[in-house]
């Protein structure tokens, strides 16, 4: 192949890691490869909804988008983490040689509370808590969220945790293992698990090709049944299920489980088949778990109560509600309500040379007062990338647009043609700009284009987090809440405002609602 392949990649270390061995492998047989870290879901472009293309995995998902923009032209996963249906369009192009499957118990001085009636164990693994407490129903479970390396740290530096379950594969991956870490052989663990898949285009015939060279076929065949036994048990419900499949002596044997969330219920699986007879291990297998109190197990979880954690400050779109993590509960109503003021036509009646818009609800009130051959602006600068994509459908080209409102005032200091500038505002208005301009000798003229009113709610006390997109939202919000939960905020100068109330501030990578949500499954995974 003469071009160059393209390796898509998420940038944590150990998603670099793995990319990095099929980069290698690939290069090995002569082709010419780069890797391609791929941007957050909020960077990138679909002409179709998401939820459309079948593309839902938390994991995966920002680079099935790269994929069917054709920005990469493969992609490397922990197979684990990939959903049981591909997104439309995209296929499993190959897997390599599978790592270590195993869990892994790291703990903090010795085992010698395995043997003891309490003990504290963490873990973010739903079937590593109902298999720990199906061991140990008497043990505390703790949860445990971040990459491998923030995971290790937490343990570390708890005061009374006493163990922590990690995958073998992924803490020997990063040559991070403890000495005295104890794989957990009786644990069954993922499907999928210590395995790397590599996916392509369906339609994008050479490079499958190029991709099947690398393929093992027995890691291939072996996690083929442990997914399809996920999927046929699973039915769209997250539940503590594990699969392992090996091949010996052209043997298959395979183990299965399905536990109840709390370890109490168990039902397991063993069996063995020959070879030739591998496309049927997953449905007799599932057929036995369900015939034995599976389907009741399932529908118990499924109907299990379900405590919102993420209360979203702006009522969020079907298409945005999809992008959301499994795991994540969410509720969104709109904290703010913006009233479009009529803007008098004597501000107007002149072309404008400098002007600045830092939101959607500012054009919106533009177009509305006024037809486009009224809006004579010379000069357009805005915040916000959206927002920019608005003014030049609607009005005219946008001069230059900045990520927030302070680098815009930066900016205009140091480059602005002229000395005055029009900004129109919302009548609550927490930016620095015009105080940036006007101590640089710049005359701020501000017209009122909107008012924002506060619509607070009280919202239920055990929300774990909130999700911000201005200031004001964060006004709103806490005349009627507490604010001991973590604020997810869109930019800086929301995560300003929220740091007078909230000490747990999470930014936004890039200023837009998908951003803030892919924060929010960040912190869920």
């Amino acid at each position: 192949m003469s071009k160059t392949i393209r390796i898509g990649t998420r940038d944590s270390k150990l998603a670099m890691w793995q990319a990095k061995i099929i980069q290698q492998i690939l290069e090995d047989l002569g082709h010419k490869t780069i890797l391609v870290p791929v941007k957050s879901a909020g960077d990138l472009n679909l002409d179709k909804p998401i939820y459309e293309l079948g593309i839902t995995g938390v994991f995966t998902r920002t680079l099935d988008i790269a994929m069917l923009n054709n920005d990469i032209d493969i992609a490397v996963h922990s197979l684990k983490d990939v959903p049981t249906l591909l997104p439309k369009g995209i296929v499993q192009a190959a897997v390599i040689k599978r790592g270590n499957v195993r869990d892994t118990l790291v703990f903090k001085n010795n085992e010698e509370f395995l043997s003891q009636r309490d003990a504290i164990i963490a873990t973010g693994s739903l079937r590593r808590r109902a298999q720990w407490l199906s061991r140990y129903p008497t043990h505390t479970l703790v949860g445990l969220r971040g990459n491998v390396n923030t995971r290790l740290r937490k343990l570390e530096d708890s005061t009374d945790w006493n163990g922590a379950i990690f995958a073998a594969a992924g803490i020997g991956r990063l040559d991070i293992r403890p000495e005295d870490a104890v794989n957990l052989d009786w644990m069954v663990p993922a499907p999928a698990q210590g395995a790397i898949m590599v996916t392509a285009l369906e339609e994008d015939e050479e490079i499958r090709a190029i991709c099947a060279e690398i393929n093992h076929e027995e890691t291939e065949i072996c996690t083929s049944i442990e997914r399809k036994f996920l999927n046929l048990l699973e039915g769209g419900c997250t539940a503590p299920i594990g699969a392992l499949a090996y091949i010996k002596d052209e043997k298959i044997f395979f183990q299965g489980v399905l536990l109840s969330t709390d370890g109490s219920k168990k039902i397991d699986v063993i069996r063995e088949v020959n070879l030739e007879d591998k496309d049927e291990v997953a449905q007799w297998c599932a057929d036995y778990i369900i015939e034995r109190g599976g389907k009741r197990l399932m529908d118990n979880i499924k109907r299990a109560e379900k405590q919102t954690n993420i209360y979203s400050t702006k009522a969020l779109t079907e298409g945005q509600l999809q992008l959301i993590n499994d795991d994540v509960i969410v509720e969104s109503s709109d904290f703010i309500q913006i009233k479009l003021n009529r803007i008098p036509k004597h501000l107007l009646t002149s072309e404008i040379n400098n002007v600045i818009i830092t939101s959607k609800n500012t054009v919106e009130a533009l177009i509305t007062n006024f037809s486009t051959d009224q809006l004579k602006f010379k000069n357009i600068y805005c915040v916000g990338r959206r927002t920019k994509k608005l003014i030049e459908n609607r009005i005219g080209k946008v001069a230059h647009s900045e990520r927030n409102a302070k680098r815009l005032a930066e900016y205009l200091v140091d480059h602005m043609d002229g000395t005055e500038v029009t900004y129109f505002c919302s009548d609550l208005r927490l930016d620095d700009l015009p105080t940036i301009l006007e101590k640089n000798n710049i005359t701020v003229s501000e017209i009122e284009a909107y008012q924002t009113a506060y619509a607070s709610k009280k919202i239920n006390d055990k929300t774990e987090g909130v999700m911000f997109y201005s200031p004001s939202t964060v006004q709103s919000y806490v005349l009627e809440n507490k604010t001991n939960q973590i604020a997810f905020c869109i930019g800086e100068t929301t995560a300003t405002e929220a740091k007078k109330h909230f000490k747990d501030i999470r930014v936004a990578k890039v200023p837009t609602v998908e951003s803030v949500i892919e924060l929010v499954n960040e912190h869920y995974i």
